[in-house]
């Protein structure tokens, strides 16, 4: 006899699972038979009052399972990059206990910037492993909210500007997650795309903004992820709140995407009991009530449906959806035991890592670093020795360890060269940067190289929850000492740490180097270290446009940001490179840039013409490092339609490969196009088209180093 054990609520029970394959009345509890017969077996078990429960939460990071049925509780933790820190049961206090330090890994626009699925696969199962070792059903990631302006508080979350990166990266991302028994909970559902009065700002957008930029990334999620749970976001969209929102709910999600899973609320963002239940919100979390049983989709739920206010129907197919859930996790076949903060994934972190840093600048090529000429180094920067993990809001994280910059360092240069750490600047007030500043100058002129690690953190209203940033300024007087030593110092090397652009104008032309480094989880250190001086050429490639002004980027050119009590997208499509490549506007750092220790020759291209609208085009290309060293390329692939009944876009993202190759190592590259890739949403006719012309294909290094270009023509 087989016997699964269950745990809810602190209470153990053994269940003999042969037995209820041999009772019909238990078929749910048997998970060799199909999900949805025993969705509909444990459904026409269940009382009214037990259907009801199911839909909101009994603990902070529950909801309550059918204990006279023996079906669990369903347990979420926070995500998108590690497991998040056990919670007391009723309150934000942590348990204070010492088994849930995590692998922190890097964060969601580290993991975009790698361009590698394979990674966000590995990353999906890494987290997943995680938080199946520590009793966690769901997992509250992806976050995917296209970046619109530079200033949102949540970007570092997220996977950059572009749908389509966004939608190719986020599918493997949850098989990882979904392939060890934990769903995924893709967020923010719909249109989040800034933090300021994140709970009450109405979004007005026109159909094919909507379609092409802000709902691909969670189509993708749906169709070719087959994601388990949704999280709605907290603004309104078109006048109702996104947990209340038919139209997002219902007829998008539920409907067009056909979404079997789960829809649960933002915490405390239900607004209303008959909104929320109609409109197609499944269960609430979080809400600011006296008890449990006093959330909208409580008591007061029950109630509407005694009434006859909401049809039982209803319910049942939130129910429905939940079960689908909890068969799938808690009670699913063979469900693996999972892996929490081992050296396997640990080793994962720092793999991602290693291609998250992006080579902004490399002038001479400084980099990477001859050890053998170097004898001394200063570090300098808060950043090179503070820790990053814990903080940004829900999803920092108590980690098992995190390697800085500086240790990193210390641990890759060992007693061969001179390591001094000057702090440069500092977050506390209580400091004065300018003797800081000094210090590091004083150090900067007897070194070799000066290190600078500087940019951002979680403090304040910066890169952190339920705050955008003001500008894009670098605070506490880092322009000031990038300047200062870089005036000592030819060899001065810039390293940013941040979840998004950064003003750079005061000294860019004044340092020979420049990384982008984001918060890359545990092993940052270690994956700096092995880039700086070569043991890793970075591969990196941004995931968003970095602008020279912020005027310069769509949403505050044209005053839409941040609203008043709505905001309206009247930059349609023309969201980020769409915007700068169309209007020529010249950004500091264009979107898919990316510098290499080593050279890369496009060669070859071949375009295979399309026949009809059903016919696919077939483009070809060379790829050859002509460099000494192994690296890898991020070949993009562009399209640009000549002429268009709609403004379109000069150029589109529709393809990329990320190609390893060794020194004269050539490959040859593929890419298929079909009609979708051609097509754009038209608000006229509400549907995809792919209007006959003749088409541009644009590949290159990124969206402004075009290697090659070719052309074909869509024919009637």
């Amino acid at each position: 006899m087989i016997i699964k054990k269950l745990i809810f609520s602190g209470i153990l029970f053994s269940i003999p699972l042969m037995n209820f394959a041999q009772n019909k009345s238990q078929i749910y509890l048997n998970p060799k038979q199909p999900l949805e017969k025993r969705v509909e077996n444990a459904l026409s078990l269940m009382t009214l009052e037990e259907k009801v429960a199911l839909c909101h939460a009994n603990s902070k990071f529950t909801i309550p399972g059918v204990p006279r049925l023996h079906i669990p509780e369903l347990t979420m933790s926070d995500g998108p990059h590690g497991v998040r820190e056990d919670l007391k049961r009723d309150s934000w206090e942590p348990k204070g206990e010492t088994y849930d330090s995590c692998t922190y890994l890097p964060v969601g626009i580290a993991l975009a910037a790698t361009w590698n699925p394979d990674l966000a696969r590995l990353y999906g199962r890494t987290l997943g492993s995680e938080a199946r070792a520590r009793g966690k059903d769901v997992i509250l990631g992806p976050a995917i909210n296209i970046q619109r302006t530079p200033l949102c508080g949540r970007n570092f979350e997220y996977m950059g500007e572009d749908p389509y990166l966004t939608s190719i990266m986020v599918v493997p991302y949850i098989q990882g997650v979904q392939s060890q028994g934990v769903s995924a909970c893709v967020k923010h559902y719909f249109a989040n795309n800034q933090e300021y009065k994140r709970g009450s700002i109405d979004v007005e957008m026109d159909n094919r903004t909507m379609y092409e930029i802000y709902l691909p990334g969670f189509k993708a999620a749906v169709e070719k992820g087959h994601v388990l749970c949704v999280m709605s976001s907290y603004n309104k969209f078109r006048g109702q709140h996104c947990s209340e929102n038919d139209l997002m709910l219902n007829k998008i999600l539920k409907g067009e995407f056909g979404f079997k899973g789960a829809v649960m609320s933002d915490w405390d963002a239900v607004h209303n009991t008959l909104e929320a239940a109609n409109n197609g919100e499944d269960f609430e979390m979080g809400t600011n009530a006296k008890s449990y049983d006093d959330y909208y989709l409580a008591t007061p739920f029950l109630n509407a449906i005694k009434a006859g206010q909401v049809s039982e129907k209803v319910l049942n197919d939130k129910v429905r959806r939940i079960l689908r859930v909890i068969f799938s996790t808690q009670l699913s076949y063979n469900r693996p035991k999972g892996e929490f903060s081992t050296p396997q994934n640990q080793a994962a972190s720092l793999k991602i890592a290693k291609e998250a840093v992006v080579l902004l600048k490399n002038e001479q090529n400084i980099l990477p670093l001859n050890r053998e000429k170097i004898k001394t180094v200063t570090v300098i920067g808060e950043n090179a020795a503070r820790k990053l993990a814990y903080g940004g809001g829900s999803s920092g994280l108590k980690t098992k360890f995190e390697i800085t910059p500086f240790e990193g360092l210390r641990e890759k240069v060992g007693k061969n060269i001179v390591l001094n750490y000057a702090k440069g600047y500092s977050s506390k007030a209580s400091e004065d940067n300018r003797k800081l500043i000094q210090e590091a100058v004083e150090y900067a002129k007897r070194s070799d190289v000066a290190l600078i690690f500087c940019g951002l953190n979680h403090n304040g209203k910066m890169d952190s929850e339920g705050s955008d940033r003001t500008d894009l300024k670098m605070p506490y007087s880092q322009n000031d000492l990038i300047n200062a030593v870089a005036e000592v110092n030819p060899h001065t090397i810039v390293v940013l740490i941040s979840g998004g652009a950064l003003d750079m104008e005061s000294w860019i032309n004044k340092v020979p180097a420049v990384l982008q480094g984001w918060y890359d989880g545990m092993q940052e250190g270690r994956a700096f270290a092995d880039i700086l001086f070569g043991d890793v050429n970075p591969s990196g490639k941004l995931p968003c446009t970095f602008p020279k002004r912020l005027e310069d980027s769509p949403a505050h050119a044209m005053g839409n940001y941040p609203g008043k009590d709505t905001v309206k997208y009247e930059e349609g499509v023309m969201v980020g490179y769409r915007y700068f490549d169309t209007r020529n506007i010249q950004p500091r750092f264009c979107f898919g840039h990316g510098l290499s220790y080593t050279n890369f020759t496009y060669s070859d291209l071949k375009v295979t013409p399309v026949v009809n609208h059903s016919g696919k085009v077939t483009v070809s290309m060379k790829l050859k490092n002509t460099g000494k060293y192994a690296g890898a390329e991020v070949v993009q692939l562009y399209l640009n339609q000549e002429k268009s009944s709609v403004v379109r876009p000069d150029k589109e993202l529709k393809g990329f490969e990320k190609i390893f190759l060794n020194p004269g190592e050539e490959k040859s590259i593929t890419f298929s196009l079909n009609s979708k890739d051609l097509s754009f949403y038209d608000n006229n006719q509400n549907k995809w088209i792919a209007e006959p012309g003749k088409f541009k294909v644009l590949i290159g290094s990124s969206s402004r180093d075009i290697r090659l270009n070719g052309e074909f023509d869509l024919k009637n």
